[in-house]
This record gives structure tokens, sequence and C-alpha cells, in this order.
């Protein structure tokens, strides 16, 4: 457990998850939205609020990379051990997607963007929650990804079913890059 958060406090983000809830929590640079990835309802919610489309896709956080295994295809050998080696850590990766993965959350791409985390709050919350969870900044679309839980609170101040799980933002003064795995491009710096 870290020491900014408590366990009453984690309990309490991941039954309102289960509950089919919208969380915001810590990441490393900026305050994220998510919820259950595969309840529909919630991840409409959440696209609604910060007024995304779908076909852009989201981003799946979790603790393990076991908890990613549902959505994603492993690339060979010599491309998952580069990815290994930057994880836990604050890079995100475009992995082909499973079979089985819902359209909701890749859109309209054959990949699917994911990071395992080495926030404590993040990765507490996803070993909590024993699962990824949908991980996109908390923001409306166009505005600044927010910094602190103020910040979520005035974007979306006519929302109360969102949970804000406080906590520290890691040191990254942006959000994430994200590399396509198969290739290694840079998608976002």
């Amino acid at each position: 457990m870290t020491a900014s958060i408590t366990s009453w406090k984690l309990r309490q983000a991941v039954r309102h998850v289960r509950q089919g809830g919208i969380i915001a929590y810590p990441t490393e640079a900026v305050y994220g939205l998510g919820c259950d990835p595969y309840n529909l309802f919630a991840v409409y919610s959440l696209l609604e609020l910060k007024q995304r489309p779908m076909a852009k896709g989201l981003i799946l956080i979790a603790s393990a990379l076991e908890q990613l295994l549902p959505f994603i295809t492993l690339p060979p050998e010599p491309i998952l051990e580069r990815i290994l080696a930057t994880w836990p850590g604050p890079i995100t990766w475009l992995l082909p997607i499973s079979p089985h993965v819902p359209p909701w959350l890749c859109g309209e791409h054959n990949t699917i963007a994911v990071r395992v985390t080495a926030h404590p709050t993040a990765s507490a919350l996803c070993k909590a929650f024993a699962g990824a969870l949908v991980s996109t900044s908390a923001n409306p679309a166009g505005s600044r990804p927010a910094r602190t839980a103020l910040q979520v609170r005035r974007y979306f101040r006519q929302v109360k079913e969102i949970h804000i799980l406080p906590g520290h933002l890691g040191k990254l003064n942006r959000p994430t890059p994200i590399y396509d795995a198969l290739n290694g491009r840079c998608l976002r710096r």
C-alpha cells in the first residue's frame, strides 16, 4: 500500500468501479479517468464526459502484464523483451488486439494502447481491482489534462458520479509517450 492512499479509499474506489462507476486518480503526469473496460455503459459514460469519439480507442493500465493478456496479442519475443524492459514504467505501447477485445476499447483500430504503470496509486488501484482499467486523461476534449483533484472537480462539477481518488502525480510533465510496438514509431511524446 502506498503512503498516499489508505486501503479504505482504495476499497471505495474499487467498489465504485465494480458498480459501473467512473473514477479519477493520479497517474504519472496527470489525473486519469477510468472505469471497468468490460462495462459498456461505464465506457460510454466516460467517452461522453470527455466528448471523445469511440473511434479513437482508449488506453488500458495494469499493475502487471497478466492483467493485459485478455486484451492483447503478444508480439514476437524480441519486441516483447523491449516492451517489458520499460515496464512497470511510464511508457504506453500499442499492441495488436486479442480476438475477444470489446470494440468500444480499440475503436476503429486493430491495436490497443496499454501500460503496466509504476505509479503507486494507479498500480495499487489495478491490483485491488484485480484487472486492467481504462485510463484516459481527466479533461473534456480540447482542454488541458487535470493535474489536481480540484481541477477534476472543476471540469466535471455537474457530474456527481465521479469518484476521485486523491494522491500525488508522478514526475512526468506531460502524458506518457506512446510507441507502436511493432514498428517502434513514437505516436505521442
